[in-house]
């Protein structure tokens, strides 16, 4: 049996705790799952091994990472929960550094985000998954496990009833549609997104948008802030689960402004070296995970109210990882 641990919750990583304080990462406290394994067994060498688990702060990576930190529990780690550390850089910084030893991360924020390109590859989601992870091992000793399914990309969304009036369902009729009618050119953006190179500069160049207007908003009240009226066009996440839940329109980026962005485990290349045995685990969960499953289990979050360690958990039942 393994029970998952919080960091805060090792008293004896002193060295450790005052290192992720001193970098403003919440120390968390115990999680109540006890793992039992099941088609994930327990591997000797994991025995014990102490692992920290990191991940950003929007729902769909927080899942990710409990459904990770139950699969290196069953097969016997000491798993230590870092989930939840606000924005894309933080997350990145605190493996580079050590803080944490594994993150989620998608293949189009490490291509423009951390490596700094402009434009994402052409060739689809193996070519792109192919470059940033050369890169990443050459540059910054970060190993980048298989890619999943999951490919969660960004877009623009509206109401069913606002897209249908307007006679939207590509991201070009919106550009076409805010040229004739510029007072509506009012997106509800995550703060974020607004100024990383793969987020809005791209559909900005990409469209020819004109002098759009922003408001920025959390990430969690977008969805509802397009749903009440409160701007006319969001940004969304295309797996999130709120979409299907508000009645929501997703609209097509047909002129392919976001990168692709598959879901892969990343970890530091010296780490993984030392334990080669991670791997295993980590990529029986990245296969089995796919956009409808995550949509799903987004929705149960952020729509029905569920905790989000306890979907991902029902989600390991439900595959026989646990037990």
């Amino acid at each position: 049996m393994n029970v998952l641990k919080k960091a805060g919750a090792l008293v004896g990583a002193a060295l450790l705790a005052g290192t992720l304080s001193a970098c403003g990462l919440d120390l968390n406290t115990s999680l109540p799952y006890s793992i039992q394994p099941g088609s994930i067994q327990p591997i000797p060498q994991l025995q014990g091994q102490r692992v920290v688990v990191g991940s950003k702060d929007f729902t769909e990576n927080i899942i990710l990472g409990y459904m990770a930190e139950m699969a290196l529990s069953a097969a016997g780690a000491d798993v230590i929960d870092l989930t939840d550390i606000k924005g894309s850089n933080s997350s990145r910084q605190a493996l580079l550094n050590g803080q944490s030893d594994l993150a989620w991360e998608y293949t189009g924020t490490g291509w423009i985000n951390y490596q700094g390109n402009e434009l994402p590859v052409p060739g689809g989601e193996q070519a792109q998954y192919d470059a940033t992870a050369k890169a990443d091992a050459k540059d910054y000793g970060v190993t980048w496990l298989k890619y999943s399914p999951l490919n969660d990309q960004y877009a623009f969304a509206t109401t069913e009833a606002y897209a249908a009036k307007n006679g939207l369902k590509t991201t070009t009729d919106m550009a076409n549609f805010l040229q004739k009618n510029p007072d509506q050119a009012r997106f509800c953006l995550e703060t974020e997104f607004t100024s990383r190179q793969d987020g809005f500069p791209a559909a900005v160049k990409a469209y020819g948008l004109k002098n759009p207007k922003v408001e920025n908003f959390g990430i969690g009240t977008i969805y509802s802030a397009v749903a009440n009226g409160t701007c006319p066009i969001g940004e969304v996440f295309t797996t999130d689960g709120r979409i299907q839940g508000l009645n929501l329109r997703v609209l097509e980026d047909d002129k392919k402004a976001f990168p692709q962005y598959n879901a892969a485990v990343t970890l530091r290349t010296d780490f993984l070296n030392q334990h080669p045995q991670l791997r295993g685990p980590l990529e029986k969960v990245t296969a089995a995970i796919d956009n409808e499953q995550m949509v799903e289990l987004c929705k149960q979050v952020d729509v029905d109210g569920k905790d989000a360690g306890t979907v991902a958990h029902d989600w390991m039942l439900s595959k026989g990882f646990i037990k």
